[in-house]
């Protein structure tokens, strides 16, 4: 039935959502680069992650490989942020429990 379809341009909607798809992807594409030149500018992307400390390291690692959530290596600025917010209650948790400050300093 899709063969007589095909032939006689019957099944127009299928024709329209598969260009709507193909312009979609293509314009994803393209705005791209600019997105990930916003989110660097704005402290994220891969370069930011290089800049992480051992503990921020750990965070990545726990979501990525216990919890599920995918690659951390390449996380938006308000992930990051997020995940430096994290690491901070674990430092104070930690001061809290010890008396003592996490022995790896913190990146700003």
């Amino acid at each position: 039935m899709d063969f007589v379809n095909k032939l006689t341009g019957g099944n127009k909607q299928e024709d329209v959502t598969e260009q709507t798809g193909q312009s979609q992807q293509e314009g994803s594409a393209g705005s791209g680069g600019f997105i990930d030149k916003l989110n660097t500018a704005a402290g994220g992307g891969k370069e930011s992650e290089k800049n992480e400390d051992a503990v921020d390291k750990g965070v990545d690692y726990v979501q990525q490989n216990v919890f599920g959530q995918g690659d951390q290596t390449n996380e938006s600025a308000l992930e990051q942020a997020k995940d430096e917010q994290i690491s901070d209650f674990i430092r104070d948790k930690y001061k809290d429990a010890t008396g003592k400050d996490v022995p790896i300093k913190d990146k700003s």
